[in-house]
């Protein structure tokens, strides 16, 4: 920031980045459930793409140290100690991550690598799974129609569109849209107030000074708030965990006779958009100092989040579809 040319503008596009890239792929998620791009036969797709947000979870994780600001110490602090919950491995196990009794230069170096090279290497053989495994089963779409059911003479899907210049010229618009407002961000609110780029990290990390309130990046605060809102440490880390990993087992938990949400029930949309909720408000409270009223909320909320998935067997098998056509549908604009 001070010592190198340019530093500012450098640490300001990484860290807009980071918050950019999460929320390009929470979209992304949300998109795939919206319109059930999990299901059959695209279960393997999904594994993979949730092996990348793993991955890019780990990745955000590591680098949140390697400013060596307060929060970044602090954070850091509490996240490897969630640790020490495991039973019998929990105190080793955490001795082990950081390389030393506390965070140290040790753990710094140790997460420099991970974040700079290992985990870099693992998402790029990740994306490039996840990118065979679609070209094997082809792109969903907001019909839920399978596009290689029909062919034609040829043996060519007769729902397909060739990528270029269909998807290069709409990824052009949206890539510079992106970039328009990433611009913003990066030139006139580097911070967003607190969210992109904490206040207490432009601190240097200072292991006798601890920050009035320990929180997250925003990407990761759902997850925190559920951690928060359990009182038993061991329980809380554990249901955290189970939080993130519930994704994966989607194609399984969802028993629905359709993909789309166009031709979805009112119980699989109400389950749905109460998750979304639930997520955004989980979000906002792990933010927040832990008082009363927002533990309590974020009780209810968590108890939402779960319900999602662990109702879905139930919900989606008795709820009413509409008939999903046999091709896909086209609307002029």
């Amino acid at each position: 920031m001070r010592d190198v040319e340019w530093g500012w503008l450098i640490r300001y596009i990484h860290s807009t980045g980071a918050s950019a890239f999460f929320i390009v792929v929470y979209l992304h998620m949300f998109r795939a459930l919206l319109y059930g791009s999990y299901q059959k036969p695209r279960e393997l797709l999904w594994i993979f793409g949730m092996l990348i947000y793993f991955a890019l979870m780990a990745e955000g994780f590591f680098g949140y140290l390697l400013p060596w600001g307060n929060m970044s110490y602090w954070g850091a602090q509490v996240i490897v100690s969630l640790f020490g919950a495991i039973p019998v491995v929990g105190d080793s196990l955490t001795e082990w991550i950081r390389g030393d009794f506390y965070i140290s230069d040790v753990t710094l170096n140790r997460f420099f690598a991970l974040h700079v090279v290992a985990i870099p290497f693992a998402l790029v053989f990740l994306v490039i799974a996840h990118l065979m495994a679609l070209h094997e089963v082809g792109s969903n779409n907001p019909d839920g129609v399978d596009i290689k059911k029909v062919k034609g003479p040829d043996g060519i899907p007769l729902d397909g569109i060739a990528f270029h210049p269909y998807y290069t010229v709409k990824d052009m618009v949206g890539l510079g849209v992106f970039l328009i407002l990433f611009a913003l961000v990066v030139f006139f609110a580097p911070t967003m107030g607190g969210y992109f780029l904490e206040h207490a990290n432009f601190d240097p990390a200072n292991a006798l000074q601890t920050p009035p309130h320990i929180a997250p990046v925003w990407y990761f605060t759902p997850f925190y708030a559920i951690l928060r809102a359990v009182p038993s440490k061991p329980l809380g880390a554990a249901l955290m965990g189970v939080a993130v990993v519930l994704f994966v087992f989607l194609p399984w938990l969802d028993r629905g006779k359709v993909r789309s949400i166009r031709y979805r029930g009112p119980l699989f949309k109400f389950f749905l958009f109460s998750f979304a909720i639930s997520f955004v408000a989980l979000g906002y409270l792990g933010l927040q100092p832990p008082t009363p009223a927002y533990t309590m909320a974020a009780r209810v909320f968590t108890v939402v989040y779960f319900a999602f998935f662990l109702l879905m067997p139930w919900y989606s098998s008795i709820d009413k579809t509409k008939p999903v056509p046999t091709r896909v549908t086209y609307h002029a604009h």
